[in-house]
């Protein structure tokens, strides 16, 4: 299964696998470069392919729990100041995505999307101490009942467009698609103090599923 933001560059990566492969086909008579021609473009296929995949995840729905908005590493668990909406006193979990991860964003809680906001900005590395505040990156707050909840997608140095569903006064469950983020950066989770995070530096974490903080 793979993301609907997907569709159009795979569409165009098969037209060109297979015009590729077809004028090797016709206007190239050794074998070993046809081999090799057919070699290289179907690694490049494959890494489209797996780039934009899409697998159902299984949320245990709980407005007790916070859960990983995206696949990837945890690198960052600190206390910060957040500026931009609560300007208080977060705990910011931070998770890494790799080109090879899946890149869906998904809502970490059950609520109602309090604020969405998209900037622009500089595509530095995504562990940039400065790439949560000058990168291209979307806000969204997700609040409900027990808590309210921050998340920042962040372009990186491949990633070159965001793309976020969350729309102010939109009612969200937890573990149900919240965007995309194509080829490699991060997400940023900032929770209350006091919450109990459950996950720890460099643990390997998949979106809608596994639990990084709980209440």
């Amino acid at each position: 299964m793979f993301h609907k933001e997907g569709y159009k560059i795979i569409s165009v990566a098969l037209v060109i696998f297979l015009g590729i492969n077809v004028a090797s086909y016709v206007a190239i008579q050794v074998d070993q470069w046809q081999i090799a021609i057919l070699t290289v473009t179907l690694i490049f296929l494959i890494l489209i392919l797996q780039f934009f995949r899409n697998p159902k995840r299984h949320t245990k729905v709980s407005d007790n729990t916070v859960v990983s908005p995206v696949d990837g590493k945890v690198v960052v668990i600190e206390e910060v100041f957040e500026k931009e909406y609560f300007k208080d006193k977060r705990l910011q979990v931070s998770v890494f995505m790799s080109p090879i991860n899946v890149h869906v964003t998904r809502h970490p809680i059950n609520g109602n999307v309090a604020f969405s906001k998209y900037h622009p900005g500089k595509y530095l590395v995504a562990w940039h101490p400065k790439a949560s505040e000058e990168n291209e990156r979307t806000t969204v707050v997700v609040k409900n009942d027990n808590t309210e909840i921050l998340y920042r997608q962040i372009a990186g140095a491949l990633a070159k467009r965001i793309v976020n569903y969350a729309e102010e006064g939109q009612k969200v469950t937890q573990g149900s698609d919240s965007g995309f983020i194509k080829f490699g950066s991060r997400v940023d989770v900032y929770l209350p103090l006091g919450t109990k995070v459950d996950v720890v530096l460099d643990q390997k974490v998949k979106g809608g599923e596994s639990i990084i903080a709980s209440f």
